[in-house]
């Protein structure tokens, strides 16, 4: 057994057994436990009411707050430079040293990750002009229906689900990507180190070489300009921008919007209330399977009539397999996305940390694999943020000032991760940035989850199933 199949078992096992021990303890053992989670709270309390003080006294700023900001600014950095969304690092920030509500602090991340993500995506196009682009749009159509609706399924998931159970899955998930990226990276610099192109790299590293969608090759960019003036999509469209492509993105997300916003939240609030629970309300939700059904089949339909036709123009086809992706069929991408969404949903994230690992692991190259990745995060991340502001969430303007600090921080992070790869000739150099806030967010994610654990079970909570109504 490798050392990179070793990692995430024993961190797996360790969370799950830790969280174990939390149920099993009897209350007299959990008491210094109980100790010393009363001690950080007042800690942290203490130094948010100094802070509070000191900024009234002074009329400016608490520190505290001055001091998230660069944390955030960090993090979003870093995080948009893997092209993962952040969130998992936001959060923490949010809580522990802004001081907000962990539900505040959610709403305040979804601010934040979409104006990363749009940063990173406006610089991405910016970038693109004249060049072909790094985001491939044949896989962000055939992601974003069946992502929708797997965050769906996650979410009715998150609330049936125990804590104990919900945090024991996400640290072993995330330990396995975190392995399993760590060793597509090492794979990708040793074929870098011995000289020859890296492994899907190769493929399309001026992104010249056709997507297989199928078994169907699409156009690639030497074509004289047709595919741009067809709208067309892909890394090989780099002439023109995709609008037709785009159009159908924002059409899926505004239809899961609308239905979002018709279902409203557990309480039935919402801009178009209805019971929680009743007749409407689950024939909303079950709706969302034949939207996505229907929308990922017109897709497929669409792009492989698109490649036929460009093949009687063009009176050749392109028989080269070059990457995974090329040799995977029509489905195995939806597929993907809706088990990507319904762990997104289960674990309560905006799915940027878990979409670049499947990326990489189907065979996109890593610059496309983070570029992508934002792109869905834009639009994933976007659709909480205008729910959360149609809900009526408080601290509008603060969430703003976040989300501006992390617009700014992404266009940083972006640049100096491109200059990196540029100077180094090391594309590996994005993998390697993914596997450490993986990583990041595995501790995170296993330490606070199991101390809330604690918490519920020293509280007397229940920690079994629960019903989804």
């Amino acid at each position: 057994m490798s050392w990179t199949t070793r990692v995430p078992l024993l961190v797996g096992a360790t969370s799950i057994c830790f969280l174990s021990a939390a149920a099993a303890s009897n209350y007299t053992s959990s008491r210094p436990g109980h100790h010393l989670l009363t001690q950080l709270s007042q800690w942290r309390e203490h130094y948010l009411s100094d802070a509070s003080s000191h900024a009234a006294g002074t009329g400016g700023v608490r520190r505290h707050t001055v001091l998230a900001w660069v944390l955030a600014f960090l993090a979003a950095s870093v995080s948009s430079a893997g092209g993962v969304g952040g969130g998992s690092l936001f959060l923490p920030i949010l809580n522990l040293v802004a001081g907000l509500t962990l539900k505040r602090a959610t709403t305040y991340s979804s601010f934040m990750v979409t104006g990363g993500a749009a940063s990173n995506v406006l610089y991405n196009l910016w970038r693109a002009r004249g060049r072909p682009a790094l985001i491939d749009y044949d896989i962000a159509l055939l992601f974003q229906p069946c992502l929708l609706l797997g965050v769906s399924i996650g979410v009715v998931c998150n609330v049936m689900f125990p804590e104990w159970l919900i945090t024991a899955l996400f640290s072993l998930f995330l330990a396995f990507c975190t392995a399993k990226t760590c060793r597509a990276g090492a794979k990708i610099w040793r074929s870098e180190s011995a000289g020859a192109p890296a492994p899907a790299t190769a493929a399309r590293h001026d992104h010249k070489e056709p997507l297989l969608l199928g078994g169907l090759p699409q156009p690639v960019q030497d074509d004289g300009g047709q595919a741009a003036r067809n709208g067309g999509s892909g890394a090989g469209a780099g002439a023109g921008f995709p609008w037709k492509d785009v159009a159908v993105l924002l059409v899926v997300w505004l239809c899961f919007f609308l239905l979002h916003v018709f279902i409203g939240d557990k309480h039935g609030k919402g801009v178009i209330s209805i019971k929680p629970c009743g007749v409407a309300y689950w024939l909303a939700t079950v709706s969302q399977v034949p939207f996505a059904v229907a929308f990922t089949a017109y897709i497929i339909y669409a792009k492989r009539k698109k490649q036929v036709a460009h093949h009687h123009e063009d009176g050749k086809a392109h028989s080269s397999v070059h990457t995974k992706t090329e040799t995977l069929p029509a489905l195995a991408l939806p597929l993907a996305a809706f088990v990507t969404g319904s762990l997104s949903g289960l674990f309560g994230i905006g799915g940027g940390l878990l979409l670049n690992p499947v990326l990489l692991q189907i065979g996109i190259p890593p610059q496309t694999a983070a570029a992508t990745s934002s792109f869905m995060v834009l639009f994933c991340a976007s659709m909480s943020m205008v729910q959360f502001i149609l809900l009526g969430m408080d601290g509008i303007g603060e969430a703003s000032v976040y989300a501006g600090i992390c617009f700014v921080a992404s266009i940083a992070g972006v640049v100096l991760i491109e200059r990196v790869v540029r100077k180094s000739g090391r594309v590996s150099m994005i993998v390697f940035l993914v596997t450490a806030i993986m990583a990041l967010s595995t501790v995170i994610v296993t330490c606070f989850g199991a101390l809330d654990v604690w918490t519920q079970y020293t509280g007397g909570a229940y920690m079994g199933f629960k019903l989804p109504c």
